[in-house]
């Protein structure tokens, strides 16, 4: 009887202690990265097409990527993994959270990542597809574009010193950097094409692992252009971008470049500024101010919404080209993640 008692003793520790192990471990994990806040699916269909409605140019990025969370089964789970990586290596180098400062826990902080990668340079193909001649922009405008990408991203363009004070300290060199691979030209009798993707199956993206792939082309209903998120199908990965919104480009004012830089910040995992979801949704980054909405034309500041001054500037927001010139600290954070060992964009590096 002794022996049994003593058993079921041990037994009983065993158990104990597994369920102490496990409890320990959840506890770390829900203490040190807080995934409440995180979400994919957005109003953006119902929002994008009332914009639209509205004749004002928009992003198809978070339309795009409801449609493709439909048709690819696991893609929530291997976009929710994405963001767990960010989030932990974020936490690693001792950058706090706070999304936007609505409460939640999971947001990217701000400061430099000590991420020893150096300047990120990427490799970019061009398709351009083209259904007439003034669809088919030149070399000197794919090159322009190229260096408007540059400039935004390493924070050297002409704008910086328009930044108010409030944000001043927020601009980010993000260390990216972009070279022209190759330029491909195909000629189509498709006038305008819709977002379904269907100009990539045409003209599929060359090793989109290891290279950026843009789709320039005439794209129906007012978009301007959209990109696909890290984790989404490698058949379809890259940019789709309006040809005339290219510097020099008829799709005013919307037409020096940074049409391409908004796309190519949501293709290195960035949302819109006000996070699809008004004041209570995030864009996961701590130091963009909350807001309800996006922003047009050059809004004067400060412009306040949900008890904050937007920062209107930014390369995610709606205005015009000429209006927005910075990405925050946060952003960057965010963006450098993604290219660490095992990172949803890692094999972009030292190509």
């Amino acid at each position: 009887m002794k022996k049994t008692l003593l058993c079921m003793a041990a037994i009983a520790m065993l158990f104990a202690s597994c369920s102490d192990d496990k409890s320990e471990n959840l506890s770390q994990d829900q203490t040190q990265i807080d995934m409440s806040d995180f979400y994919l699916y957005t109003d953006a269909d119902v929002d994008e097409a009332s914009r639209q409605a509205k004749g004002r140019p928009v992003c198809h990025s978070m339309v795009n990527l409801n449609r493709l969370l439909n048709e690819n089964p696991g893609l929530d789970k291997k976009m929710y993994d994405i963001e767990y990586q960010t989030r932990s290596l974020i936490s690693a180098k001792g950058k706090p959270g706070g999304g936007n400062g609505n409460g939640n826990g999971g947001g990217s902080g701000g400061g430099d990542p000590v991420d020893n990668l150096g300047v990120v340079n990427i490799p970019v193909y061009v398709h351009v597809v083209y259904s007439n001649a003034q669809q088919n922009v030149n070399d000197q405008q794919i090159n322009s574009q190229i260096n408007v990408l540059n400039n935004d991203f390493r924070a050297s363009n002409n704008d910086i010193n328009q930044v108010p004070s409030d944000f001043a300290g927020l601009v980010a060199d993000s260390e990216i950097n972009f070279t022209l691979a190759g330029t491909f030209r195909h000629s189509n009798s498709t006038s305008a094409w819709s977002t379904n993707d269907a100009v990539k199956a045409a003209y599929p993206p060359v090793t989109p692992s290891t290279h950026l792939n843009i789709w320039v082309c005439n794209i129906s209903g007012g978009i301007l252009g959209y990109a696909q998120f890290p984790g989404g199908p490698s058949a379809t990965d890259g940019v789709v971008v309006l040809y005339s919104s290219l510097p020099g480009g008829s799709a005013a004012p919307y037409n020096q470049g940074r049409t391409l830089t908004h796309e190519v910040g949501h293709y290195l995992n960035l949302r819109h500024i006000w996070g699809d979801g008004r004041c209570k949704q995030d864009d996961f980054v701590a130091d963009t101010p909350s807001s309800d909405g996006p922003n047009y034309g050059c809004p004067s500041f400060p412009t306040v919404n949900c008890r904050s001054t937007d920062m209107t500037m930014n390369y995610m927001d709606y205005v015009d080209d000429a209006c927005m010139y910075m990405f925050s600290e946060g952003q960057k954070s965010r963006m450098r993640t993604i290219f660490q060992s095992g990172g949803s964009r890692a094999a972009l590096v030292g190509n």
